[in-house]
């Protein structure tokens, strides 16, 4: 193992110091946090696995059921379409707010402000509740012919109420992610691939846009599980996904602890491998990006030992 020697230690070192002999030294006030950590969970551990409040065994055989993995099914479904439908829109709208065009950009700006201010719950009710508003949906000429309509309240479903109020309030976060991502991107990487004589498009594909997916995919990847974790919203309308579905179980059993632990492990489930796939976008856009000033991973050795050195 090599030990870097603080520039202090080389300053005040006798000459005559042989650093080949220097062994790191053990600190023990690192040890007795380490302890301290293991006792809380050792606590930790020994109460899930005692309590027989929590039920494990109802847990395993709920984990599998028909209804509960319908219920993800439902949740996965609205995550991907919702985060699909708001990238989309997120990136005409960062388009729209860099854009020279006045209207557009104020626009674009207006719509963040809104979706952005207004809680998810209370636009997925709102939502729910469109056909108050508007009792018939129409496309036609303004103020003019209706060509066809339709009834809002066969329309707007509680699935449509979900896809409709989460890929909105997506689309406002999703354009702030982009346009940051792009807009982190010198000018100057422009100019250069274009006086290379880099037609826009692949000036944007091969330039722009895997400097820009460097400040994109991280809060992308945030944004993707917060959008799966926020699907438990829709239960408030009767959209039967995870959360909805565990309760209607435990409404009907009253064993709220297991099946609300039922849900959890699912949660922890996709989001653990959500997170691996944002792990491997982010090798993927970060290769050539390597900082040799990047400290090193500590093990566990050098955790309670790195810093310090005696002969």
């Amino acid at each position: 193992m090599t030990t870097v020697l603080p520039a202090r230690t080389l300053r005040h070192a006798p000459h005559d110091t042989d650093v080949s002999r220097a062994r790191p030294r053990l600190r023990p006030l690192r040890w007795m946090v380490s302890v301290v950590l293991l006792v809380f969970a050792a606590q930790l551990v020994s109460f899930v696995l005692t309590n027989d409040r929590f039920q494990w065994d109802i847990v395993w055989g709920y984990l599998f059921y028909p209804s509960v993995l319908k219920g993800l099914a439902m949740s996965v479904f609205i995550t991907v379409v919702g985060m699909a439908v708001g990238s989309l829109l997120g990136v005409g709208l960062a388009a729209g707010q860099s854009s020279d065009f006045l209207p557009v950009r104020m626009v674009c700006r207006l719509y963040v402000g809104l979706f952005r201010g207004i809680p998810p719950l209370v636009q997925l009710i709102f939502w729910f509740n469109l056909a108050y508003l508007l009792p018939e949906i129409s496309l036609g000429i303004p103020f003019g012919a209706t060509f066809v309509s339709w009834s809002s309240t066969e329309l707007i479903s509680p699935l449509t109420a979900a896809l409709i109020g989460l890929s909105l309030h997506e689309a406002a976060y999703m354009s702030e992610i982009i346009r940051s991502g792009l807009g982190a991107v010198d000018t100057g990487q422009r100019d250069a691939a274009l006086a290379m004589g880099f037609t826009k498009w692949r000036t944007f594909s091969r330039v722009i846009l895997p400097q820009a997916m460097r400040v994109i995919v991280p809060p992308t990847g945030n944004q993707f599980i917060s959008l799966l974790k926020g699907t438990s919203l829709v239960s408030v309308i009767a959209m039967t996904d995870l959360l909805f579905s565990v309760q209607l179980i435990y409404n009907r059993t009253y064993q709220v602890v297991p099946l609300l632990i039922v849900a959890c492990v699912w949660y922890l489930v996709v989001v653990s491998l959500l997170t691996a796939v944002q792990r491997r976008l982010e090798r993927r856009y970060g290769t050539g990006l390597r900082r040799a000033e990047s400290p090193k991973r500590s093990t566990w050795r050098t955790a309670l030992t790195r810093g310090v050195i005696s002969r």
